[in-house]
């Protein structure tokens, strides 16, 4: 295993339950495996890499997540294209999920950058990336 390849995230989600529904289509549409499930979490494996989403305890959920507080900013993933990305603009849209950046859309971080922004339940920005 080449060093400093991420090994696993770990996010805690406010519902999960609708964490899991957001996720699951997401992640499997990108090759990911549903890998373990247990009452307050679950996570889906790409090769050696996993995500896992757990529930927030109740004592914790005072202060909501926001992307621009210390922390977790957004997640991207590679696209194995440009069509991979407009597919699941669409996928997303369909779904009702909101896409960001919309007047930028696909160039949103840029001109030679090809990627789709939105948000999963918890407003956690999540990036699909063109080659």
């Amino acid at each position: 295993m080449p060093q400093g390849l991420i090994h696993h995230i770990e996010i805690y989600v406010s519902d999960l339950k609708s964490s899991i529904k957001f996720w699951s289509w997401f992640l499997e549409e990108l090759g990911y495996q549903p890998f373990q499930s247990w009452e307050g979490g679950h996570s889906w494996k790409i090769g050696k890499t996993y995500i896992v989403f757990v529930q927030t305890e109740e004592r914790f959920m005072d202060i909501p997540y926001h992307r621009c507080r210390v922390g977790l900013n957004h997640l991207a993933f590679h696209a194995i294209s440009r069509q991979q990305v407009d597919d699941m603009t669409k996928k997303l849209e369909l779904k009702g999920i909101k896409i960001l950046y919309t007047d930028k859309h696909p160039f949103a971080g840029g001109e030679k950058h090809y990627a789709v922004y939105f948000e999963d339940p918890d407003r956690i920005k999540v990036e699909l990336v063109a080659p």
